[in-house]
């Protein structure tokens, strides 16, 4: 029995592209780079500031469990610190440390590189324009209700 063709809808068409550019994305990392769950750690501090554990896992859409383990890695590699939280001591608060932000733009560097080659091989002025507006519209798309 033949599998049936693809769709060609327009949430589907977009959500493939999407995830094929994401994979590529994770593909093209330094061999000694992060793993992709620490970049998006350290992302998520560069880009937010401060935060306690559990609103990252939230932030994230990980599992708190699972977020431990990335932070304790960060921390032992001198990517994090931990302090607690001026108004609430129950809390503590993770925060991105200058050899932190400097693996991370190592990473993200490397990964900038590699799509622009990838854009200037392939793509016109009004096609980079075109896909800057779409970077701002899926942008929405994936914020938060």
């Amino acid at each position: 029995m033949p599998f049936p063709p693809p769709s060609s809808d327009d949430t589907a068409v977009v959500r493939r592209s999407v995830n094929r550019l994401a994979r590529r994305m994770r593909a093209e990392r330094l061999p000694d780079g992060l793993p992709n769950g620490r970049l998006g750690v350290l992302s998520l501090l560069y880009r937010d500031g401060p935060s306690t554990p559990s609103a990252m896992a939230a932030a994230l859409h990980v599992q708190p469990q699972s977020l431990t383990r990335t932070l304790a890695a960060l921390r032992a590699d001198g990517h994090v610190t931990h302090s607690r939280d001026a108004s609430d001591g129950r809390q503590r608060l993770v925060e991105l440390t200058r050899s932190g932000l400097d693996a991370m733009a190592r990473d993200v560097a490397h990964r900038d590189a590699w799509l622009r080659r990838r854009m200037d091989a392939e793509l016109n002025e009004t096609e980079v324009a075109l896909l800057r507006l779409a970077a701002a519209l899926l942008d929405r798309l994936a914020d938060d209700d």
